[in-house]
């Protein structure tokens, strides 16, 4: 990433998005390594070392929040299915992912509804399917 020390909150991150992403969080956030390292370290040390690792909500109900912040931005790529896996691994059951996705309808409207819906059935059938890498 860069030839700074890591910091206590960049250790945090990394032991928590191994813990929310698995294989899949270092997979993608590697896209990164050549073109925008630094940006991978933000992500590491500032969400997830920092902000994901904070009192105050459980990584269950920070999934739910973050689920429903990229369905309403309608980010329905990579992103997204990596944060259905992170929240089934906090917790969440698939019918509650399908819930907080059609949720969304009432306030981000039915097209990031769907967008949401389509990513979770690609992403749970991934998940079926044993694939080892995000797609």
């Amino acid at each position: 990433m860069s030839d700074r020390p890591n910091t206590p909150a960049f250790e945090r991150g990394e032991a928590l998005l191994r813990q929310l992403h698995g294989q899949y969080g270092p997979a993608i956030l590697s896209q990164l390594d050549d073109l925008a390292p630094e940006l991978k370290r933000w992500v590491v040390e500032f969400a997830f070392g920092q902000v994901y690792s904070r009192p105050g909500l459980d990584l269950r109900s920070r999934q739910i929040a973050t689920l429903a912040a990229l369905v309403a931005q309608r980010h329905d790529g990579a992103e997204l299915k990596s944060h259905i896996r992170a929240g089934l691994a906090a917790g969440l059951t698939r019918g509650e992912i399908i819930e907080i996705m059609m949720q969304m309808a009432v306030y981000a409207g039915f097209p990031a509804a769907m967008s949401g819906l389509h990513a979770a059935r690609e992403a749970f059938a991934e998940l079926d399917a044993g694939q080892s890498t995000p797609s």
